[in-house]
């Protein structure tokens, strides 16, 4: 999973540069983000088998697995802070008790093998801290006292891949109440996490939930270095509405998705297989209409956001089943580019266009996004969207499947209060300036020494566009995924992930803030050279 010491690197060139049409190589395969289900949203710290195994099978039988969803994720609650004189975790037995002949009460395995019998993946919840939220922050229960996995990181980790679960969601309410350093803890954790792999041989994704108060954006996929990694980039997106509970008349807030929404938005460092989070979903959460339901999805896919739902699967209506299986949303969000939405206009207070780029040449996710309390006509520039304004674009509704025109130049529609119209766009993909690292007058970059520590530097960048779409053109023959770190203009740098190739150049994309319009940009990757592994040009839009 760490995997930072194997790093991709070559050697410092002279660069030549020209203009270039065609468009960019087969991209590299990475991790598209989660897709399944959590329980905090609607169960708080009172989950326990029986509601797992019911909204596990609730999964299955509303549709939702064969959509893609997956992952079936205990959040807290589920250990209540007691280990043994070895300090193992100690599980209540009644509340996880055998499910099958031969299992013992206690132990969590039964639950995994439960959800994996059903085809699903497993997740499970933990602290970076001694202690958990619950034991500052109770919703239903009692205070759980020492639920969190400081001092048993490597105990608590094997013990996770030994039960056999596939998804981990590390949590920050212990870390902050003891003023930790989120880097340090999440980086040893990262560390246990490879330990645990490497011994079972069992694979664990890593769900970080610093909940964005020290930017792990910033410095989360250095730390994770994983085949997929994802971040939590703002608080809960709702407290949990529990039935039957004193808080069972809680409203999710179409307020909170939109601010989780924006504080989830950092393009730099979403690629590769690196998710931001926003937070569990709240679609069918009581509080939200069936119309914001569909904002909510919209904004979520064009972020490239994990789609963790967090209502109860088993009071689902039919509107909010159809909105979280639409096909054409969540390949929107699944694609394999794995970039994120950028905002490309503001035609007034309150007004965006977002759009997202995606594998296929020449489409586009885009999102009409009004926040003001009254209907305004928003237009899209094909322009801002680096597609050729000149060709016909057919415009799709991705809600209805509808299309809407073969139009050039721009689409305008009026759009309600409060509301989001969601389109697919498919058009002709616009030119991309490309730079090769080669010496002044020579064809080939020769060969960089082994052990040799330079980055490679691509100097005159130009892009008329805030955020630039770049295309790295790479191999990487080894069986492991190589990483490099990329500084734009010496600014704080991302560390990129280039997964294997064989001997086929691939490609993998990034977005970078770039001077708009100018010659003096200047894009540098990092790490420690490696001749098997080599960047042979970027293209940029």
């Amino acid at each position: 999973m760490h995997r930072i010491r194997a790093l991709l690197a070559c050697g410092v060139l002279c660069l030549s540069v020209w203009a270039a049409h065609a468009e960019p190589g087969q991209p590299a395969r990475i991790s598209a983000p989660p897709m399944g289900w959590s329980s905090w949203n609607s169960f708080s710290n009172t989950i326990d088998a029986r509601i797992v195994m019911q909204q596990a099978r609730a999964m299955i039988s509303t549709g939702l697995k064969r959509a893609g969803y997956q992952y079936i994720n205990i959040d807290e609650g589920w250990w209540l802070g007691q280990r043994d004189a070895k300090g193992n975790i100690v599980v209540n037995r009644k509340a996880w008790p055998a499910l099958a002949p031969g299992e013992h009460a206690g132990d969590m395995a039964n639950i995994v093998r439960y959800i994996h019998g059903l085809g699903l993946k497993a997740g499970i919840y933990t602290d970076a801290g001694f202690n958990g939220c619950s034991s500052m922050y109770p919703d239903i229960g009692p205070k759980y006292l020492h639920t969190g996995s400081q001092g048993h990181y490597d105990q608590d980790f094997l013990q996770f891949a030994r039960w056999g679960f596939d998804y981990v969601k590390v949590d920050w309410c212990g870390g902050d109440e003891e003023h930790l350093d989120p880097s340090v803890q999440y980086a040893e954790i990262a560390h246990a996490i490879e330990r645990a792999e490497r011994l079972t041989g069992h694979k664990l994704y890593f769900s970080i939930c610093e909940q964005g108060t020290d930017s792990p954006w910033t410095w989360a996929p250095h730390i994770g270095g994983m085949d997929a990694d994802i971040w939590r980039t703002s608080r809960d997106i709702v407290a949990p509405i529990v039935a039957s509970s004193p808080h069972a008349n809680r409203k999710a807030s179409f307020a909170h998705v939109i601010s989780n929404f924006e504080e989830g938005i950092h393009p730099a460092a979403e690629h590769t297989g690196f998710y931001n989070d926003p937070d569990m979903l709240v679609a069918g959460m009581p509080g939200l209409t069936a119309e914001q339901d569909r904002v909510h999805m919209a904004l979520w896919a064009v972020s490239g956001a994990p789609l963790l739902i967090g209502a109860d699967l088993t009071k689902l209506n039919d509107a909010t089943l159809k909105t979280l299986k639409n096909p054409m949303m969540l390949a929107i969000d699944q694609d394999r580019l794995g970039l994120q939405a950028i905002e490309v206009a503001r035609p007034g207070r309150g007004l965006e266009v977002w759009s997202k780029r995606l594998a296929t040449p020449g489409e586009r996710a885009v999102v009409l996004l009004n926040r003001t309390s009254s209907p305004a006509r928003i237009a899209v520039q094909w322009n801002d969207l680096g597609l050729v304004p000149s060709s016909p674009v057919q415009v799709t509704n991705v809600w209805t499947g509808k299309t809407l025109g073969l139009l050039r130049n721009s689409y305008a529609a009026a759009v309600p209060a409060n509301d989001a119209i969601f389109l697919l766009l498919r058009g002709r993909e616009g030119g991309m300036n490309r730079y090769t690292p080669l010496r002044s007058g020579e064809r080939h970059a020769p060969e960089t020494p082994a052990g040799k520590d330079a980055p490679v530097r691509f100097s005159g960048v130009v892009s008329s566009h805030r955020w630039a779409a770049i295309a790295i053109t790479y191999t990487n023959p080894s069986a492991s995924p190589r990483y490099a770190k990329l500084h734009v203009n010496g600014m704080v740098g991302t560390w990129i992930e280039f997964p294997p190739t064989g001997n086929r150049a691939r490609v993998v994309w990034i977005q970078a803030k770039l001077e708009r319009n100018s010659a003096g940009n200047v894009l540098a990757f990092s790490a420690r050279c490696a001749p098997s592994a080599r960047i042979s040009s970027i293209e940029v839009q």
